[in-house]
C-alpha cells in the first residue's frame, strides 16, 4: 500500500481568478477615486484589501495541508504546525448552509488548535481528504 506524503492545497486556478479579481477591483478602486464617490470608494477599498488577503493567503500557504506516515503538517501564514497521528483527533463534519450540505474536515490536535479546512482551502472534497487521512493514520509504518 502506497503511503508516500499527500498534500492539498488550493486549486492554482482558483487563485489566479482571485489574484484577476484582485488587478480589476483595484483598478475600478483608481478610477472610483476621481469620481468623488466616498461610499463606494470605501466599498471597492475593502473588496480589493479581502481579494488580495484572499489571493495572497492561497498563493503563501501552499501546500496547506500536507500527510505522511509520521502525522501532518498544517501550513499556516505564521509556519508550519506539526501533529503526530497519536496526538491528532479528525473528523468529518456536515453543516446545512444556504439550502446544502457542506462537508469540513476538522483537525483536532491535543494542542487546541482546532483546523477546519473546506474544498476549498483543500482543492478537493473534504470527504477524499479524510478517508485519505484515515488510510494513512491506520498504516503509519507501512512507507510504500
Amino acid at each position: 500500500m502506497d503511503n508516500s506524503p499527500r498534500a492539498w492545497a488550493p486549486k492554482p486556478g482558483l487563485v489566479g481568478v482571485g489574484w484577476v479579481l484582485t488587478a480589476v477591483s483595484a483598478i475600478a478602486l483608481g478610477w472610483n477615486i476621481t469620481s468623488g464617490d466616498r461610499p463606494g470608494t470605501l466599498l471597492l477599498a475593502v473588496v480589493s484589501a479581502a481579494f488580495l488577503a484572499a489571493s495572497l493567503h492561497g498563493t503563501v500557504v501552499r501546500p496547506r495541508l500536507l500527510a505522511d506516515s509520521e502525522g501532518v503538517r498544517v501550513r499556516t501564514l505564521g509556519g508550519t504546525h506539526f501533529h503526530p497521528w497519536s496526538r491528532l483527533g479528525l473528523r468529518l463534519t456536515t453543516t446545512r448552509r444556504y439550502g446544502r450540505d457542506v462537508e469540513a474536515l476538522e483537525l483536532d490536535p491535543t494542542d487546541g488548535r482546532l483546523t477546519v479546512f473546506g474544498w476549498v482551502e483543500l482543492g478537493t472534497d473534504p470527504h477524499d481528504v479524510h478517508e485519505e487521512l484515515l488510510r494513512l493514520r491506520q498504516n503509519p509504518h507501512n512507507t510504500g
